[in-house]
């Protein structure tokens, strides 16, 4: 009689045990996904004279795959620290507010192009 109680006992506490080894391989699998997602994301500090694009939402109702979503480049002239950003375009004519969210650094490729020079004498025979 002893033994048949143990055994149900033993029998009831087997759906706890088997709920508990599933939500902790869930909190592991959610652990290893959020830090796999959080590797990819790239922290944006911006500081004022740095060139970036905005983001344009607006463009969805337009239909091409061809058509960039990132409109600029623009100055940054002031970070506020709630994110905000204020720019203007390179000209300095149009000065307006956006979520720094919306923006990336623009990497141009006006770099100046070093040419080295090599100058080559006569073999000596």
């Amino acid at each position: 009689m002893e033994a048949t109680g143990m055994s149900r006992v033993t029998e009831l506490h087997e759906p706890d045990e088997f709920c508990y080894h599933a939500f902790e391989s869930t909190r592991l699998y959610k652990e290893r996904m959020k830090m796999m997602h959080d590797k990819h994301i790239q922290e944006r500090i911006f500081k004022p004279g740095d060139i970036v694009l905005l983001y344009n939402s607006r463009l969805k109702l337009f239909w091409g795959k061809l058509k960039s979503r990132w409109s600029g480049p623009f100055k940054v002239v002031q970070v506020f620290s709630s994110g905000t950003v204020e720019i203007e375009l390179e000209d300095g004519t149009n000065r307006f507010r956006a979520n720094g969210e919306r923006l990336k650094h623009y990497l141009s490729m006006d770099e100046e192009k070093v040419i080295s020079v090599i100058y080559l004498k006569e073999p000596q025979v």
